[in-house]
């Protein structure tokens, strides 16, 4: 591949931009990532070559002066509303391809159910590209309801345009870098040698996971071959929360018990950011067929994120989490009170054993 081909990687600094301008650079491309704080331009990313460049995505000149005479490729990895949408449009008619980043929570079942619902959708089976999507919004997009229906918006704005935008539709995005890295709910247990694991639904919950690599490398198909389409983004297999638990133990050397919940049971304990009942899982066929290879599953490109977590925990350095995302999944006193109670000698003495390794029903 030319090593003169350019990239343009608004919002570089995240999980997803992060993997992207990685992968671009190793395969030769000139990338540049913008970003408002060039203090938060990932050391990895200098290293390899990248460029930072402070930009303002909601200033339209700041844009238009990043991109200059034009691009190979644009990826937008904070697209989130049609006003957004609209600023991006310049670029797009000025690059031979553009990838906007959106998500999952656009699709709705046959009751209008969506994945931010009070009550989760019931999907018939994988989602396919065509299935129904919440109607465009506008408003708050930080808000539950709000998040999905803007980027529908912004969706229909890029796609109506005319110009060669690829739409991604990841879920459950997992990667270097994030203030929401979801591992962290066990990584933390891990880290303070907590006795045992409580899940809710005894573990079956599933909620398809998405490495930023794997993004990445979809991204990079896109690049090579421009269009206007739609694209689920998803890990080749979609682990229940109590696989995904027990990845993290494996790779970090740890044992636990493992406490597997009925329903009925407290709601408020064992809550875990993949407990999608009825499963919520993505059909990548049409990405498969476009000549999308993924860089690994879900225990394989998860490896980086953990090594992150466990190096900035043990090193000292302050992790940028968003506190109130991961409160209720780390409620220890409520875990406790309930471990405690529960007449079972083995929690006495709070061994640090395993004592099922099953894959739970359902």
């Amino acid at each position: 591949m030319s090593p003169w081909r350019r990239a343009h990687v608004l919002g570089g600094t995240g999980p997803i931009g992060r993997a992207t301008a990685l992968r671009l650079l190793d395969a030769g491309w000139q990338v540049d990532v913008t970003g408002r704080d060039p203090t938060r331009m990932p050391d990895d990313l200098a290293r390899a070559g990248g460029r930072f460049v402070a930009s303002d995505r909601a200033d339209a000149r700041q844009l238009e002066a990043v991109l200059g005479d034009g691009a190979d490729l644009v990826v937008d990895c904070i697209c989130f509303t049609a006003a957004d949408a609209h600023l991006l449009l310049p670029l797009a008619r000025n690059a031979t391809s553009t990838v906007m980043i959106s998500s999952k929570a656009v699709y709705v079942d046959a009751g209008g159910r969506h994945s931010n619902s009070d009550e989760p959708p019931r999907f018939d089976g994988p989602i396919r590209e065509t299935q129904a999507t919440l109607p465009p919004g506008a408003g708050d997009h930080t808000t539950r309801e709000g998040f999905g229906s803007n980027k529908v918006a912004a969706e229909q704005v890029v796609l109506e345009s005319g110009a060669p935008v690829t739409v991604l539709r990841p879920s459950k995005v997992h990667g270097v870098g994030g203030m929401r890295p979801r591992e962290w709910v066990f990584v933390k247990r891990v880290l303070d040698r907590r006795p045992a694991v409580v899940l809710a639904g005894r573990g079956a919950g599933v909620d398809h996971t998405t490495a930023a690599a794997n993004i990445a490398a979809l991204v990079e198909i896109a690049a090579a071959l421009p269009g206007r389409r739609v694209l689920n983004s998803a890990d080749p297999d979609a682990p229940c929360g109590v696989e995904i638990a027990r990845t993290v133990a494996r790779q970090l050397g740890y044992a636990w018990e493992e406490v597997l919940l009925d329903d009925g049971v407290d709601a408020t304990l064992g809550r875990h950011p993949w407990d999608g009942r009825p499963p919520i899982v993505l059909d990548t066929s049409a990405a498969v067929e476009l000549g999308y290879v993924p860089v690994g599953d879900y225990a394989a490109t998860v490896t980086a994120e953990l090594d992150w977590l466990v190096a900035a925990a043990r090193g000292g350095l302050a992790l940028e989490l968003d506190d109130a995302f991961f409160r209720p999944f780390l409620d220890y006193a409520a875990e406790d009170r309930y471990l405690a109670a529960r007449a079972e000698p083995r929690y006495t003495a709070f061994q640090n054993t395993v004592v099922s390794h099953d894959r739970p029903s359902g």
